[in-house]
C-alpha cells in the first residue's frame, strides 16, 4: 500500500480475531463522523449546482421548485435513494483494535502485507484493505500535517515503475474515537497495472500502532466512478476508526 511505503512501515501483524455485524441503514457519508479541523473538502464532480443570482417572482420560484422535485433532483430524494441502494456492514477486529464499514457483498481474502483485505467478487482490483504496524509515534501529528503526509504519499507512488501519474484530489483531518487524530486522502492513480483508479486512504496512530486504510476502485474514462459507488466508498473511508475500548 502506498501510504505504508511513504511512512516506512515495519512488518505487519496477522489477523487473529474479528467480528462482523450487519447495518441495515448506513448513514450519509458527510454525517456523524466527528468534527473536522483544517479540512480541505473533497471535490465531487457534478454534485453541486452553481445557480445564477436571479430575482424570481413567487410563481416562477414555485415552478422552479416543482420542476426540481418532478425531475428527482432534490437532495433529500437522492440521499434516500442512496441509503436504500448502498448496503454496508460493520467489521471490527477486536484484537488489532480497529473498526470500519465494508460492502456486504465484498469477500475477505488473504494477501501478504495486509492485516485484512476485502475484494469485490467480480473485480478483485476494487478492494478495501487495512494494514496495522508498530511505530514509535504516539500520534499521527508527530509525523506531520495531512498535506505533508499526502505529499510523501504521492512521491512514493510516482517512484514506482508502474505509475504513470498520480494526482491529489482531497486532504482532510477528522476526530475519531476519543478525539483520535485521523487523516484522510483522496487521489487519482494511473498505472500500467489496472489503469486509472480512484484511491481513498485514511490513517491514525494509537497505542504505538499505525493503522492504514486503503480503498481502491476503478475510475476509467470509459467507465468513471459513479455517484452511488463514490458515496459508498466515502462512507467506508469515514467509518475507519479505533475500535471502542482500545
Amino acid at each position: 500500500m502506498a501510504l505504508r511505503t511513504c511512512l516506512a512501515l515495519s512488518d505487519h501483524r496477522s489477523l487473529e480475531s474479528n467480528s462482523s455485524s450487519p447495518i441495515a441503514a448506513p448513514r450519509v457519508p458527510t454525517q456523524n463522523h466527528g468534527p473536522r479541523a483544517r479540512v480541505s473538502a473533497f471535490p465531487h464532480e457534478g454534485d453541486r449546482f452553481l445557480l445564477p443570482a436571479l430575482r424570481l417572482s413567487k410563481r416562477e420560484a414555485n415552478l422552479s421548485i416543482l420542476a426540481v422535485l418532478l425531475n428527482g433532483c432534490g437532495p433529500s430524494a437522492s440521499a434516500a435513494t442512496l441509503r436504500q441502494e448502498v448496503e454496508l456492514e460493520r467489521y471490527t477486529d477486536s484484537k488489532e483494535g480497529f473498526t470500519l464499514l465494508k460492502p456486504s457483498s465484498w469477500v475477505k481474502v488473504d494477501k501478504a502485507g495486509a492485516t485484512v483485505l476485502f475484494e469485490e467478487p467480480t473485480k478483485g482490483s476494487n478492494n478495501v484493505g487495512v494494514v496495522v504496524s508498530p511505530v514509535r509515534l504516539a500520534s499521527l501529528g508527530e509525523f506531520g500535517s495531512p498535506q505533508f503526509v499526502v505529499d510523501k504519499l504521492i512521491q512514493a507512488e510516482k517512484r514506482k515503475e508502474s505509475t504513470k501519474d498520480a494526482e491529489v484530489i482531497g486532504v482532510a483531518e477528522r476526530s475519531g474515537q476519543g478525539g483520535l487524530q485521523v487523516y484522510e486522502f483522496e487521489y487519482k492513480l494511473d498505472s500500467t497495472r489496472g489503469g486509472m483508479k480512484r484511491i481513498f486512504s485514511a490513517a491514525f496512530v494509537t497505542s504505538k500502532k499505525l493503522y492504514l486504510l486503503n480503498i481502491a476502485h476503478s475510475d476509467k474514462p470509459e467507465s468513471p466512478l459513479d455517484t452511488q459507488t463514490r458515496v459508498m466508498l466515502e462512507e467506508v473511508l469515514h467509518s475507519f476508526d479505533a475500535a471502542p475500548g482500545t
